[in-house]
């Protein structure tokens, strides 16, 4: 599904697997970029959808991921596997991929284990920048769902695209979510004034008016 000429989301439900949050395609000047990998399912199906886009394994520079939940990063090491890429994501989330933990990641809500998966890029700080082919790339900390929950801000076509991943939450003691942390978090995405937000499990949201009313309707 186009997002823009850029940005198409490749991944997540009827697209992939049922489970899959989104999976959303980034490309740049001949190198591209996935944001978060899904459950790893329908990895053939995320594989074939990539592709109908004219991006090629040997594009794909990084994997982004927003948080370390199990329907967000299952297929993150079959995804570095197969386009010999780089897995990002924040520390505070990281330790709980790299441990391959079952009950911080949610994995256990799915009846699945999640297997420990390297992270070839920790953010360290609020605030962090990538570059992509002729573009940068923006990351921000946004805890509350997760510890480590990330968002991630590009430019297409002159809009500001935000892909931010569980806006909704839920919150729940067992993935070690702060419900101050998560309003904070929500207010500062207010501040970024996209034009497009990409949501994991709710769509596409265009204009900031609906952005805007969407991210409120959590506070």
């Amino acid at each position: 599904m186009k997002v823009t000429e850029e940005v198409w989301q490749v991944g997540g439900g009827s697209l992939t697997d049922p489970e899959d949050a989104a999976v959303y395609l980034i490309g740049f000047d001949e190198q591209a970029a996935l944001i978060d990998a899904g459950t790893g399912k329908a990895h053939e199906r995320l594989a074939a959808n990539i592709e109908k886009w004219g991006v090629s394994a040997s594009q794909i520079e990084y994997l982004f991921l927003t948080h370390c939940h199990y329907d967000h990063t299952g297929g993150a090491q079959r995804v570095r596997e197969a386009f010999g890429c780089k897995i990002v994501a924040h520390e505070l989330d990281a330790v709980y991929l790299e441990r391959g933990d079952s009950n911080v990641t949610g994995a256990r809500w799915y009846g699945e284990v999640l297997n420990p998966v390297t992270v070839d890029h920790k953010i360290t700080s609020f605030e962090d920048s990538f570059v992509l082919g002729n573009r940068t790339i923006q990351s921000f900390h946004t805890p509350g769902h997760s510890p480590g929950s990330a968002v991630y801000l590009v430019e297409s076509r002159g809009k500001r695209i935000l892909f931010g991943q569980d806006v909704h939450g839920p919150l729940d003691p067992s993935l070690l979510s702060n419900r101050e942390d998560y309003i904070k978090s929500l207010k500062f995405l207010l501040s970024l004034k996209a034009d497009i937000l990409c949501e994991g499990h709710f769509g596409i949201f265009k204009g900031p008016k609906d952005i805007q009313a969407y991210i409120r309707s959590f506070l």
